[in-house]
């Protein structure tokens, strides 16, 4: 029986386009609920901006506009970003609309009935050259628990405390810099603590990870305190009922978003077996999943389920949460390029490039993510257009050209198949548990048996000898049916790359109990490029467009003094005369040396002495030409283990681009002889 699901990610905030960190969350979430929908899962996927606010209201009046406008106008832009990276949503709709009145109204006053509600007097900062209350987002200082400084007066970024604005160090007014007043206000509460012991029960279930569990007990052993879910007017949003000058904090009507956005869908479906109740019910045998990122786990793990139980409506399945995104190891910066916007990425590139990679590197836990920009050109080029569509630009044309591109009706090799057909169900149980990294480790392990398969049997050869045209078309045909696999297993991360798979393949759209059967005495279509390699100029390119000159000073300080002192090093190095002939030795330990294993070898056509091999590196796969075809016939090296210098700057060849370099020894010609590791090496082991 199919599973009835319900989605969300995190509300993207109404103030500013969308960029990469966002997208890793929408992409996470886009990825999963694809694989659900190949699955025959009925999946819902909603989200929506959320808009209410101080900082709204401002920017409105700055930009001379109503705030109603300016939302609605950056909803748009942010449907159009990620359309642009392929997210499927169903509803991408606003936290200011008529659904999201009402559910909060709804929800206020169900727990008010239930004596969840009070209210007290507070001392609340107010800056009183802007005339306005400000809201703890709005007011910045040192954390009052590490001390450190810069920290948002609800949280802090830095050690993960939870205070008031008013137990900030030396706070500031983000709008003017003035040091707030306090000033006494009738605020509403929450009464949060009266759930200690059913959320120190709700997050020991499968409903968080094991990291978010531990972490949320520290919260729930320190003692929870009234939750505040007020604010003053003057404020964008919805005003509490039964007042005219208070109004519900963005952090109570902001999660209840997704019941508006979710509510808005089934109204326009208009569709009997499609009804908000039947997943937001308590005892509703529908999942709800939330998608969201570590430093707002406080407001979706404690806050919203307690206020869900509160007012009668079921608590999540799930929350998934994942980390932060850096770039090259550091926070993303736009003096340095690396603040990417989504819509300048796309100017650029592939959406389904940085899909992958996010893929690639995604897990089930709560750790940062890098994206190495060096990495991603050499991942995505080496697993996808060197791995995977090889599989397909390889065999087609010979089934094309030799047998009108129909399939042969049996199998060559049955034992290679059924590691195929028995890993669907292993990926399928990786990317249901979100461990996305795993996954595509597997697929691209079958990628290289694929490969391997190929390259042993080589049908280029064969198809010359007119005995042997029977096995040209089984053995293409089986690369077929790998490819089509591997086509099924990438769908939910290359949509676009399986929607040209299945036009290649003559198929109609794949699902996951396609992984049933074989195609036999199938006819494909002729082969045409699925994807391009990624130029590193390419990316340099993006970088250098997202610099935002305006905020380099700083930086680019720190960048000049350090160009300063290597540019003084080397002058040093190059007048010391009496050493010119040596590299100094901590040159020589920035070497990386792996273990690599070859998975295929072929000679380089208009080459004397290259091979071009296919590297397994651990992790990833790349490419290497190197010169000892006089010393070894190709297929000798298939599955040999070797060592290559992982960190070389790549090298554009006449031939195609080298990831890397082998170690070999000898005089040269027929006397060169690859370096073995020692035994019980694995290909990604370091050489030391």
């Amino acid at each position: 029986m199919s599973r009835r699901i319900l989605v969300t990610s995190a509300l993207p905030n109404a103030n500013g386009p969308i960029h990469l960190g966002h997208m890793l969350e929408h992409v996470q979430t886009d990825i999963w609920v694809r694989f659900q929908r190949m699955r025959g899962n009925q999946t819902i996927y909603v989200c929506a901006d959320d808009t209410h606010g101080t900082a709204t209201m401002i920017k409105a009046d700055e930009e001379s506009v109503t705030p109603e406008l300016l939302v609605e106008n950056i909803r748009q832009l942010h449907i159009k970003d990620f359309q642009g990276f392929l997210i499927s949503h169903d509803n991408y709709y606003s936290t200011h609309s008529d659904e999201n009145q009402h559910f909060s109204s709804l929800i206020y006053n169900r727990l008010q009935e239930k004596g969840l509600i009070f209210t007290k007097e507070v001392e609340q900062l107010y800056d009183s050259e802007k005339g306005l209350f400000l809201a703890d987002r709005f007011v910045v200082g040192g954390c009052p628990k590490c001390k450190v400084e810069g920290q948002y007066g609800d949280n802090c970024e830095a050690c993960g405390a939870t205070y008031d604005a008013t137990d900030l160090i030396d706070p500031k007014s983000i709008y003017s810099g003035a040091t707030p007043e306090l000033r006494a206000s009738t605020h509403y509460f929450f009464d949060l603590a009266s759930y200690s012991q059913f959320l120190k029960d709700w997050t020991r279930t499968d409903a968080v990870q094991p990291e978010i569990a531990n972490k949320l007990s520290e919260w729930l052993d320190d003692g929870l305190r009234p939750w505040d879910i007020s604010r003053d007017a003057p404020y964008f949003g919805f005003t509490i009922p039964g007042t005219t000058d208070k109004y519900f904090y963005v952090w109570m009507d902001a999660p209840i978003g997704y019941m508006a956005s979710f509510q808005n869908y089934c109204s326009a479906q208009n569709d009997p077996n499609l009804q908000f109740d039947d997943f937001w019910n308590v005892g509703s045998s529908a999942e709800v999943h939330h998608f969201i990122g570590k430093d707002i786990v406080n407001f979706h793990a404690l806050f919203w389920p307690a206020v869900l139980d509160g007012a009668g409506f079921r608590t999540p399945t799930k929350v998934h949460t994942h980390g932060f995104v850096t770039v090259d190891g550091t926070k993303m910066s736009k003096s340095r390029g690396t603040f990417i916007l989504a819509e300048k990425y796309l100017e650029h590139l592939n959406p389904e490039y940085l899909r992958y990679y996010y893929a690639a590197k995604l897990s089930n836990s709560v750790d940062d993510l890098d994206i190495n920009l060096e990495d991603f050109v050499l991942r995505v080029n080496s697993d996808l257009v060197g791995k995977v569509i090889n599989i397909a630009s390889r065999t087609a044309g010979f089934l094309v050209k030799n047998f009108d591109g129909i399939m042969s009706d049996g199998i060559h090799d049955s034992a290679l198949m059924a590691k195929f057909t028995e890993q669907a169900e292993n990926i399928a149980a990786l990317y249901e548990r979100g461990e996305f990294s795993k996954a595509v480790r597997e697929i691209t392990g079958l990628a290289d048996l694929a490969n391997q398969y190929i390259a042993q049997h080589e049908p280029w050869a064969m198809v010359k000898n007119p005995e042997l045209r029977d096995k040209v078309q089984l053995v293409c045909s089986q690369a077929i049916n790998m490819f089509r696999f591997l086509a099924i297993f990438l769908k939910p991360i290359l949509p676009v790359t399986a929607e040209k798979a299945e036009e290649f393949l003559g198929v109609a759209p794949l699902a996951w109990s396609d992984c049933g059967h074989l195609l036999s005495g199938h006819k494909i279509n002729k082969f045409k490029p699925m994807l391009q390699r990624i130029e590193g100029k390419t990316v340099a390119h993006l970088v250098d467009a997202s610099v935002e000159p305006a905020e380099q000073s700083a930086e680019n300080k720190t960048a000049e003094k350090n160009k300063q002192q290597k540019t003084s090093k080397h002058a040093k190095q190059e007048n010391d005369t009496s050493n010119s002939e040596f590299i100094d030795i901590d040159d020589f330990t920035k070497v990386s040396l792996k273990v690599a294993r070859i998975i295929s070898a072929e000679a380089v056509e208009g080459a004397d002495k290259l091979l071009k091999l296919t590297l397994n590196v651990g992790d990833h796969e790349r490419f290497v030409f190197s010169g000892i075809k006089e010393a070894y016939n190709p297929e000798d090296l298939v599955g040999r283990l070797t060592v290559v210098v992982a960190n070389l700057a790549p090298r554009k060849m006449r031939f195609g681009v080298s990831e890397g370099m082998v170690l070999a020894a000898g005089p040269g010609g027929a006397n060169f002889f690859l370096l073995a590791p020692d035994s019980g090496a694995e290909p990604g082991m370091d050489v030391k």
